[in-house]
């Protein structure tokens, strides 16, 4: 391929890159494998005849989705032998994204990898079941039913309680200073009665291999972090909004980045997702 052709190439790409990204990750809850995924589109964009392509980001974003389907496959593999608790990778933002939240994208991997597509593509990205079919090579009635028998699956994991931005964000800088200061007092006014902890260290870090649940259990594990805090040190590195929940990027004490995502519903904390597998934090670096 000449220079000219590959820098027409990448001018017709490059634009819409963020947009596969954005995809590719909510397929596939990995930013490297996102990242793979976006790359081999590229490639076959750039071998592709462009000059028949009549939508380019239809045809890149069908292009995206089933390679996203292929590695679904073997994610699932993966995903069956991993230490611990699975949480998808944290990505960082200054504003919030509420159309697919930490929990929402959990709910999504109990779906079929097409139920998945469908469910993303249609009640997401807000694509019409026509272009959902030609992109997952089905007919549009198995298209909305697949959609549909997703939408059962994760109604409840939509966001049901809106919070207003600001204040969400006051509750996590709170919760960061209530917990590496060790004030149980505080720390237990954030925290529904029914609290969840979920931490992925994927074997390769220190941390619990199953969740806890309840005010008391969630309270005792932060009791014992408290001491570790305190002795190793916990230093808040920024705040934002992680998978669409607020929450922060540490540097712990063992000079590794960690994310903590509060899920807060009518103003308490409902449940705190913790990653801490190095693999999964490499690209916040």
């Amino acid at each position: 391929m000449t220079d000219t052709n590959h820098e027409d190439a990448a001018a017709g790409f490059d634009p819409l890159r963020p947009k596969l990204m954005r995809v590719a990750y909510r397929m596939l809850g990995s930013v490297a494998d996102a990242e793979d995924m976006v790359q081999e589109a590229f490639i076959r964009w750039m071998g592709a005849d462009r000059s028949a392509v009549r939508e380019p980001e239809a045809f890149l974003r069908r292009t995206v989705t089933r390679l996203c389907l292929d590695q679904l496959k073997s994610a699932r593999r993966q995903r069956e032998t991993y230490v611990g608790p699975w949480l998808p990778d944290p990505v960082v933002e200054e504003e919030q994204e509420e159309d697919v939240t930490l929990p929402l994208m959990l709910a999504l991997e109990r779906l079929s990898p097409l139920e998945r597509a469908a469910f993303l593509l249609h009640d997401v990205f807000g694509l019409g079941f026509e272009e959902v079919a030609a992109t997952i090579q089905r007919d549009s009635a198995a298209c909305r039913q697949l959609a549909s028998r997703a939408r059962t699956h994760v109604r409840e994991e939509r966001p049901r309680f809106q919070i207003e931005k600001q204040k969400s964000l006051e509750i996590a800088e709170a919760f960061f200073t209530a917990s590496r200061s060790g004030d149980m007092k505080a720390l237990g006014a954030m925290l529904a009665a029914d609290v969840s902890i979920h931490a992925d260290g994927g074997g390769k870090r220190p941390a619990a291999m199953k969740p806890f649940f309840g005010f008391d259990a969630v309270m005792k594990v932060h009791e014992s972090l408290a001491v570790l805090f305190q002795n190793n040190g916990s230093k808040l590195v920024r705040a934002g909004f992680i998978n669409g929940l607020p929450g922060f990027v540490t540097l712990e004490g063992d000079g590794e980045l960690q994310t903590t995502a509060l899920e807060i519903e009518d103003g308490k904390v409902a449940a705190i997702y913790v990653m801490r597998n190095p693999d999964k934090l490499k690209h916040l670096h």
